[in-house]
């Protein structure tokens, strides 16, 4: 099953990852009363992710947030320490909140796994961005290419608040 609109999210567990480590959080924890926009890369630290994805994001956090939005998240299938590595690197920590579905189950579940061993990364996430108010999937934009970022990008995000 593919997520969509109108459906909430399960609950599943994460771990949240900031310069100091990780902290086990469910579903719940992240997007229970708050609107969230979540939006998930193929894998931390890879071209695209590192240097477009998240970097957008960033640079349009504000404007975003004052659209009523609660919390901004990324995810990964990344294992969390990765993920801890990864908010040092791009400078997010305390702007983003960093997600790590180290076991891929929360991507699975969603319908979103894509198979990356061409590329030697293996199971990770599609490239995605959806904005999620208590939970329920308000709007969801999947990429075509992993390597792309259009439809999940920050400013495509910011049309649709």
């Amino acid at each position: 099953m593919t997520i969509s609109v109108g459906d909430k999210l399960p609950e599943l567990t994460l771990k949240e990852c900031n310069s100091e480590g990780m902290n086990e959080v469910t579903t719940s924890d992240v997007f229970a009363g708050k609107k969230v926009v979540l939006f998930a890369v193929p894998g931390a630290f890879t071209g695209t992710c590192h240097f477009t994805h998240v970097p957008g994001y960033l640079e349009h956090r504000d404007a975003i947030l004052a659209k009523g939005v609660d919390d901004i998240a990324v995810l990964g299938v990344n294992d969390g320490f990765v993920m801890s590595a990864w908010v040092k690197a791009t400078g997010g920590e305390g702007k983003l909140r960093y997600l790590a579905d180290w076991d891929a189950a929360f991507t699975k579940t969603i319908g979103m796994d894509i198979d990356l061993s061409a590329g030697t990364l293996g199971i990770r996430s599609k490239r995605y961005a959806m904005i999620v108010e208590d939970g329920v999937v308000k709007a969801i934009n999947v990429e075509e290419s992993p390597g792309e970022v259009t439809v999940s990008g920050a400013a495509a995000i910011l049309e649709q608040l």
